[in-house]
């Protein structure tokens, strides 16, 4: 499918509807459906002071010129302040980690508040576990293996970042924890979005590769960095055609890295740090490599994976609910039969005869009443 993305996408799906699937990838449908109600319990209460002076001053910070974030205190804002809040009392003791911001607003953009918090939930705890708990142990670790890769892949990037003593976590803590959501093209963010939630973290891995290799891959590309600064400053401005959608996507899928390479991997760095720096503080669940091992995990029912209407409409008696009446109407007629007109019809009024306030008779062919309860817009209708 992720081979022929494009052409999948263009039998089976409009454009921006491959975002709502996020939920159901992730596994945040069936967590919200098993914890009903715990988003509103979460979102009612004040939560912690300490963490929410710092969720406050970062709210503004986050793609500031979208229009879901551009005002102070708009709804956008107060959606991002509501997750984040939420999540820093469902997992207290993690609280809450700047780099949370920007992947709570970009799932804001595609679905409501509490379908965006509970993506954020799984996010954390399946794809990218431990990686937002203090220390950065999980960052550091990752950031090992990342290096480690890289001479499979680049013998000419790894070498001279070895060689300059640039340690990964300097250019790829950024990379790895906003999902490069602060780093590429908007088009391309979406298509490495919908790759993780399907693959998992291996896809972060591969484009942080790819990017690794393409800025650093040649002699020719590292004359113009000798040093330590210049070699971050080129890191920190990657050039706009390595991050082009087709380029990028096409790089990702042509890098022969696995999720046993990954693991394989992990477990040699994970040896290693335990010789150099004793046992991790930080115990983290194991990671899911994707949507698929997700649901193997923690198989979805039927009424975990039912949609739920956002919009409800109350609809007006039905033409063969009235055919019906009036067949009950005209049976009883014809057993009152002598009974005079007048008297078995005199609950009954022209339409110009009405008492003053008494409604009027919804005819045949009315049309359909707006209903008050069509929308909640400040959760759904907003991010459609």
């Amino acid at each position: 499918m992720l081979s022929s993305w494009d052409k999948w996408m263009s039998k089976k799906h409009k454009k921006g509807q491959i975002c709502r699937v996020w939920l159901y990838l992730c596994g945040g449908k069936v967590k919200m459906e098993q914890n009903a109600h715990r988003f509103q319990d979460l979102d009612s209460q004040p939560g912690d002071p300490k963490w929410v002076d710092v969720i406050e001053k970062d709210l503004h910070r986050q793609f500031p010129f979208h229009e879901m974030f551009v005002a102070r205190g708009g709804h956008g804002q107060q959606d991002l302040f509501r997750v984040l809040k939420a999540y820093s009392l469902y997992r207290p003791e993690e609280g809450y980690c700047q780099a949370q911001a920007p992947i709570a607003a970009v799932l804001l953009m595609h679905m409501p508040a509490e379908e965006a918090f509970w993506c954020l939930v799984q996010i954390c705890e399946k794809y990218l576990p431990g990686y937002y708990s203090a220390g950065l142990e999980a960052i550091q670790l990752d950031g090992e293996i990342l290096f480690a890769l890289l001479k499979r892949v680049s013998p000419v990037a790894h070498r001279h970042l070895k060689k300059h003593k640039i340690d990964p976590i300097l250019y790829m803590t950024e990379w790895f924890m906003c999902v490069f959501s602060r780093t590429l093209p908007w088009a391309s963010v979406l298509r490495v979005w919908d790759m993780f939630f399907c693959e998992g973290v291996k896809i972060v891995f591969r484009v942080g590769l790819v990017l690794l290799k393409c800025m650093l891959g040649s002699q020719e590309k590292l004359k113009v960095c000798q040093g330590q600064y210049e070699t971050m400053e080129l890191l920190r401005a990657i050039e706009p055609r390595y991050m082009q959608e087709g380029f990028l996507i096409r790089e990702i899928l042509e890098l022969p890295v696995s999720e046993r390479d990954i693991e394989k991997e992990h477990l040699s760095q994970l040896r290693l740090w335990k010789e150099s720096r004793g046992e991790l503080r930080c115990k983290s669940p194991p990671r899911m490599h994707g949507a698929r091992a997700i649901m193997a995990a923690d198989p979805p029912s039927k009424q975990d994976l039912r949609q739920r209407p956002t919009i409800t409409v109350e609809f007006p008696p039905s033409s063969k609910n009235t055919e019906e009446e009036k067949d009950k109407k005209k049976t009883n007629g014809q057993k009152t039969e002598t009974s005079p007109p007048e008297t078995a019809n005199q609950h009954l009024l022209p339409q110009d005869q009405l008492l003053p306030g008494q409604p009027q008779p919804l005819l045949k062919d009315t049309p359909l009443q707006g209903s008050n309860q069509s929308l909640s817009s400040a959760e759904h209708d907003t991010y459609l």
